[in-house]
């Protein structure tokens, strides 16, 4: 079956940064595309970035030019390095894999993601 495994989250101060793992299983990881969400406490779930299988991305508002997002289809691994944090970047973290089997297909939706991750913690301080 599909699995997920998240990694690589911690505790870091403003201005620090992080990568996080996402390790894929059980399905063709080359095939599908791949996203990052995040969830504070008390807010919705939102998208962070995607990549689709040809490592095109899109990143949110919130995270541009701070965030970037990568694959290794030879080892079935997405990321999330995450620079310049800020306190409110901080979130569980949450990779999940595309429903579609489409080569180019990016989204932020939560609803085109079918399989998730546990989720690994992110705390920015002051």
């Amino acid at each position: 079956q599909v699995q997920l495994v998240e990694s690589g989250g911690g505790s870091v101060q403003a201005g620090g940064s992080l990568t996080l793992s996402c390790a894929a299983s059980g399905y063709t990881f080359s095939t599908y595309s791949m996203a990052w969400f995040r969830q504070a406490p008390g807010k919705e779930r939102e998208g962070v970035a995607t990549i689709n299988s040809v490592s095109t991305s899109m990143s949110a508002d919130s995270v541009k030019g701070r965030f970037i997002i990568s694959r290794n289809n030879a080892n079935n691994t997405v990321y999330l390095q995450m620079n310049n944090l800020k306190p409110e970047d901080t979130a569980m973290y949450y990779c999940a894999v595309s429903r579609r089997r489409d080569y180019l297909y990016l989204s932020l939706i939560q609803d085109e993601y079918n399989y998730w991750g546990q989720g690994t913690q992110v705390t920015v301080s002051t």
